[in-house]
């Protein structure tokens, strides 16, 4: 266990109240660590803040947040600290995608709140939790991404552009940051069975029809994605940065 222990960590996980978040989240806490779940909604982040405290007691508290407001964010790390002392480890989970269709019918709003919601947000988060990483030298930042930032999407393409962002981001931040022993990573998920995708998935038919590309002719799950998580956030992720792990049942190959 020694490898992937969190004992004594704090980990900031955004998108937390469901899904791969969620998942994330309840492993982190299994591998002992403390855990932050954030939302835009008070109530369901207190419903798995209380989930995971039933089985690891004091391990889980609630912080609300909108990603799109840096008073938000700025609050959920100001608490954080409050309530546990520090930030060990930060996943930028928390996504949007509101328009479906091709790039030449998006919106400047609709495009401006894809690219801030799932790039900016995510530099706000770090240049708020690294100064105190580079202080004690020792920090993991994860990034969720996604398959879709490697490829091209007739109908998601602005989603895709956002996601292709995270990892030069990702790539970019461990020039700066590995020096000080901080590792920042992205993980790629391929379609994965939450609510974000549930439009890909939630027929009999659509599902079959999804993962008949796949070569493990399934779908993933959000504890699929959870394992990568406690990898990158423990000791057995630590020489690697600047890199995006793929988790897709085999879609890219």
């Amino acid at each position: 266990m020694e490898l992937f222990d969190l004992a004594g960590k704090v980990a900031v996980i955004t998108g937390s109240s469901r899904g791969i978040g969620k998942a994330m989240a309840q492993r982190m806490a299994e591998h002992g660590a403390k855990v932050v779940i954030s939302s835009r909604k008070a109530g369901p982040c207190e419903a798995v803040a209380a989930e995971i405290n039933a089985k690891h007691p004091g391990a889980a508290i609630a912080i609300p947040a909108n990603i799109s407001s840096k008073e938000d964010l700025k609050r959920l790390i100001d608490e954080t600290r409050a309530a546990f002392g520090r930030i060990d480890i930060l996943v930028c989970n928390a996504a949007s995608n509101p328009y479906y269709g091709p790039m030449s019918g998006i919106g400047d709003d609709a495009f401006r709140k894809i690219l801030d919601n799932n790039i900016i947000s995510n530099h706000w988060l770090i240049q708020m939790v690294a100064p105190e990483m580079i202080e004690r030298r020792d920090g993991a930042i994860i990034i969720v991404s996604s398959i879709g930032g490697l490829r091209g999407n007739a109908v998601i393409g602005a989603y895709n552009i956002s996601k292709a962002a995270d990892f030069q981001l990702a790539r970019n931040l461990a020039h700066e940051l590995s020096p000080h022993n901080i590792r920042v990573n992205c993980i790629a998920p391929g379609l994965v069975k939450t609510d974000f995708a549930k439009a890909l998935w939630d027929t009999p038919e659509a599902e079959k029809r999804s993962s008949a590309a796949t070569p493990l002719r399934r779908l993933g799950e959000p504890d699929d994605i959870a394992g990568a998580a406690v990898f990158l956030a423990s000791k057995a992720g630590s020489w690697m940065t600047g890199q995006a792990i793929v988790v897709d049942g085999g879609a890219t190959v």
